[in-house]
């Protein structure tokens, strides 16, 4: 048994030029940066070179297919134990007893001696949804303080506000008995407002937030960054992207270069993008990677289907009379839909229909938000309609069910997919290796060549479910799927 919550949350919502990551306290809610573009990308920059020295020192798991390449000549070793690490006793008492670990995870076991072995080297890592990412930079986080200096020692940063409380959440509960400080740097809610010239310097010895905030408090100098040893990217695929946070990022990095401190930078995601890929290789030096393979990042407990629907009330149908009804026992289900509009045009049929579900986007108010997301993980709610902000790193153990409303797209081209959005999106059924089904409901000619696509790039063949409106074959997929 590995960790209980990953790395993960939100994609942009696929209303163009909006950001729902990180609103600005004060201010407008600020845009993602369109920053200088990379026009002499050579796509393929950060695929594995094969003939790079594999360093013999690091023995991969048993059926790993994770690929671990090392630079320079520190030897690695894998770790079987969390004792294998060094941890200190208080960290360890986290880990076993308020975490209820028993050993890593295959990607914890790879990445943990790369992080934690001095000189202490840069880390590129994806690997799949639900296997430990979130565990690897809260553990190198927490090892890497000095708990006698009452000043930030370490960065994570986030795309929304749910990732980051939900990362603090966990590295509190892991450093429990550490005495380590930490504290969340997102955009407060209105009653807890408090002007930015009020506030105290930061003496929490951990900051986790999101870009903007961060940033601001950065510039206000009430964020020193001096004694930063280590910065973690979280869902970083999308914090270095054109239409991410690409600007906001390079800046807190640059700012820490420039403060003299020597700090450790460490990436995570499920996934990277070859332009992404190959951009992050010229940011960050001297790195360590750990990569999956393409094909082998869509989650082999999580069972797909796709169902062809004549019409929009169809959809809906299937959703009540054969989802609802089958699967009520089977755990909670998490809608995604493309946009606002649908969310709340989806959420009103279903409420008419008698049936309770809550929805969560980003143009709502973060406290409206919060409220939302701790009902749905306390089990008060079944079903929650969301747009993309929740595709990445939300883990909520007890979700067996994603509907693909709307299949994701990319918002210069409706026509291609957003496949690492829908990777994430599946990624929030079957978390750690348990049971899952996801099920894509399709309309007319473009949603098959969108499901044509994402089939052909993950070398996969999603089932179909033969009628949309037989209960029998819905039931047939539900007990395929391990659920019934």
């Amino acid at each position: 048994m590995a960790e209980k919550t990953d790395s993960a949350s939100a994609a942009v919502t696929s209303e163009p030029k909006r950001s729902w990551g990180d609103e600005v306290e004060d201010e407008t809610p600020e845009e993602p940066s369109a920053s200088t573009t990379e026009s002499e990308l050579n796509v393929g920059g950060l695929a594995i070179d094969e003939n790079k020295k594999f360093n013999k020192f690091l023995d991969e798991p048993e059926d790993s297919n994770i690929k671990a390449v090392t630079s320079g000549d520190t030897p690695y070793t894998s770790a079987s134990t969390f004792e294998d690490l060094n941890l200190s006793p208080e960290l360890l008492k986290g880990l076993y007893v308020d975490m209820k670990f028993q050993k890593p995870s295959k990607i914890q076991a790879i990445s943990l001696p790369m992080i934690l072995t001095p000189p202490y080297k840069n880390l590129i890592a994806q690997a799949h949804n639900g296997s430990g990412k979130t565990t690897c930079f809260v553990l190198g986080m927490l090892s890497r303080v000095d708990p006698k200096l009452q000043a930030p020692q370490a960065l994570c940063i986030c795309p929304t506000r749910e990732l980051a409380i939900q990362n603090l959440e966990v590295l509190r509960k892991m450093g429990k008995h550490t005495g380590i400080t930490s504290e969340c740097a997102v955009p407060m809610d209105s009653t807890n407002y408090i002007p930015i010239a009020k506030r105290p310097p930061v003496t929490a010895q951990i900051v986790i937030g999101t870009p903007g905030t961060i940033k601001k408090w950065m510039s206000a100098r009430k964020l020193g960054v001096s004694c930063v040893k280590i910065l973690v990217f979280d869902e970083a695929d999308h914090m270095l992207a054109e239409d991410g946070f690409k600007d906001d990022s390079l800046r807190i990095m640059k700012d820490i270069e420039r403060s003299g401190a020597h700090c450790q930078v460490l990436l995570f995601s499920a996934t990277f993008n070859e332009t992404v890929k190959n951009f992050v290789t010229r940011v960050v030096k001297d790195y360590n990677q750990l990569f999956v393979k393409k094909e082998e990042l869509s989650l082999e407990s999580v069972k797909q289907y796709k169902v062809l629907c004549p019409d929009e009330l169809a959809k809906v149908m299937v959703i009540k009379d054969r989802i609802f009804e089958l699967g009520e026992n089977v755990g909670q289900t998490i809608i995604f839909v493309r946009t606002r509009h649908s969310a709340s045009t989806l959420h009103k049929s279903l409420a008419e229909l008698g049936y309770e579900v809550t929805t969560i986007q980003g143009a709502q108010k973060q406290e409206d938000r919060d409220k939302i997301v701790k009902e749905f993980k306390d089990g008060l709610t079944q079903v929650l309609i969301s747009t993309d902000l929740l595709a990445r790193g939300f883990d909520q153990q007890q979700v067996n069910l994603v509907i693909n409303y709307d299949l994701p797209v990319k918002h210069e081209n409706r026509t291609e997919p957003d496949y690492e959005v829908y990777l994430h999106r599946i990624g929030r059924a079957g978390r750690f290796g348990r049971k899952g089904a996801v099920f894509n409901l399709l309309l007319g000619d473009m949603d098959k060549m969108l499901m044509e696509k994402i089939e052909r790039h993950f070398g996969t063949q999603v089932a179909e479910v033969p009628s949309w409106n037989s209960n029998e074959d819905f039931k047939g997929a539900l007990k395929a799927a391990g659920l019934l």
